[in-house]
């Protein structure tokens, strides 16, 4: 039920206080009082056609969220504004939050046609300054948002160069010394050749080749101390029998699990044959054997190497999620430790990275490669928190039927007066040319895509970023990217 509106009751609110006659007499042409039951006024995301003013009674705002209208505000303040309030912008708007009456209410309500040409003609220079401030902070995230993707890109860039750097580096060194170790076993065969060795011992000798060669593949778990006493051992065991550079071999023979029991076993083996000149078997065993092991460590070695810049390219495959369809059910733990391993040259050697993982949570239906934005930032903003130093912990669990999400650092913490701005379009607390402000902006804005929540829980040794989920699909995968 509708009323005509009385230019001096519209005085009365703080919204009007101000304006003259003519402009509240305008106002009430165009506008008129309402009476609206309890329920729903307009629901987030429908054309924005009017402006509600609260008289009286009490109003509620949500916003939707998870799959669930999250309550926003609840006011029965009189002249509380609601609804088409930027219609000074001449582009369509949608209403941005739903609103509802909890109980009877007498509002004023104005069409947002003639609200915005309302604003335009009796205040045009506030309009030009609000359109201008829309529309530049528009176009400033529209240039800055994709410059700040390619700093981080290339920031990961930089930092997946270095990581892969390393092994292949080592594998190189690796393969050149490796030649020289084949090279060297070639030329052990003059053994064979020049009588000092015969044929019988050979084969032990290639036999034992066979089985140190085999021991090298498996784990040996010694403390520095240990390894330290078994090289002096195999040091002193190697001098006492004569053999050159004893201290030099022991380190590599102890690196390959052998001790002076295997070396014993060795003896052992080549005394079976008394025809043969025991120092010398003895020696051209230790030579065939210290080539043997250095071929091998050098070949797990280049094994360890390729089998890094393997894991590199299958990391950077899974984080920019090439080969997968833009929307996919994924595995969010996959998709956190993937964003660990593409940001471990930012993290470094100072930060511990601890896991928390329910590993009863199932695949998410997401779009991978945007979630893998938002961990990017949550693990960036925490490790510049920790400036270098300190835990990053990743927790996961079931929250209702949403996965929770948990990013937590134990830096300085969030101050309460930023807590509110944190996530607020470029907002930041870097220096200037460090940061644009948007990183968090682009997180919450990919998880709302989701139909999930993100907030900031922070005190100081404790800050924790939380994402709440959906594990079912709230939303349709045809929308469009952020």
């Amino acid at each position: 039920m509708s009323a005509s509106c009385q230019r001096d009751e519209l005085r009365t609110l703080f919204l009007f206080e101000s304006l003259s006659d003519d402009q509240l007499d305008r106002l009430c042409r165009d506008g008129a009082m309402a009476t609206i039951e309890p329920g729903p006024i307009f629901a987030e995301g429908e054309p924005a056609t009017c402006l509600y003013v609260l008289l009286e009674g009490e109003i509620a705002l949500s916003k939707r969220s998870g799959g669930a209208d999250i309550e926003t505000l609840r006011s029965s303040q009189r002249g509380a504004y609601l609804g088409a309030w930027s219609a000074f912008l001449e582009d369509a708007q949608t209403y941005e939050v739903s609103a509802r009456a909890i109980r009877p209410c007498r509002m004023f309500v104005l069409d947002a046609t003639c609200l915005g040409e309302f604003m335009r003609t009796e205040f045009p220079m506030a309009c030009h300054f609000l359109v201008g401030q829309s529309v530049g902070r528009f176009r400033q995230s529209r240039i800055l948002g994709p410059h700040d993707r390619l700093i981080q890109l290339g920031q990961l860039t930089a930092g997946l160069t270095h990581e892969l750097n390393n092994p292949a580096a080592a594998a190189v060194r690796a393969t050149a010394e490796l030649r020289s170790r084949i090279a060297s076993l070639r030329h052990k065969l003059s053994l064979l050749a020049d009588g000092s060795i015969d044929r019988e011992a050979m084969s032990d000798l290639v036999q034992i080749s066979d089985e140190v060669a085999e021991l090298i593949t498996k784990s040996h778990d010694l403390t520095p101390l240990q390894k330290s006493d078994r090289e002096d051992e195999i040091g002193a065991w190697l001098q006492q029998r004569g053999i050159d550079r004893a201290w030099q071999l022991a380190p590599t023979y102890a690196e390959a699990g052998l001790d002076t029991d295997h070396l014993e076993q060795i003896v052992a083996t080549l005394a079976h044959h008394p025809g043969a000149d025991a120092s010398a078997v003895l020696r051209g065993a230790v030579e065939w054997l210290t080539c043997t092991i250095e071929a091998e460590l050098l070949m797990a070695e280049i094994t360890d190497a390729t089998t890094r810049v393997s894991d590199l390219v299958e990391q950077t495959k899974q984080y920019t999620q090439l080969d997968r369809a833009p929307f996919d059910y994924a595995d969010v733990h996959g998709l956190l430790s993937t964003t660990v391993g593409m940001l471990a040259h930012r993290l470094g050697t100072d930060i511990a990275v601890v896991t928390d993982f329910d590993a009863t949570l199932p695949p998410l239906p997401c779009w991978p490669a945007e979630l893998n934005q938002v961990w990017t930032n949550l693990i960036d903003n925490a490790a510049t928190a920790m400036r270098g130093g300190g835990t990053l912990t990743l927790r996961t669990l079931h929250q209702g039927d949403m996965a929770r999400v948990e990013v937590c650092d134990d830096g300085p913490g969030v101050p309460d007066d930023l807590r509110e701005r944190i996530f607020d379009p470029f907002f930041t607390t870097k220096p200037i040319g460090e940061g644009v402000g948007l990183g968090l902006d682009l997180a919450a804005r990919v998880v709302d895509k989701h139909g999930g929540s993100l907030w900031v829980e922070s005190a100081p040794g404790d800050t924790r970023f939380i994402t709440v989920l959906p594990l079912t699909l709230p939303f349709s995968d045809t929308d469009t990217a952020i």
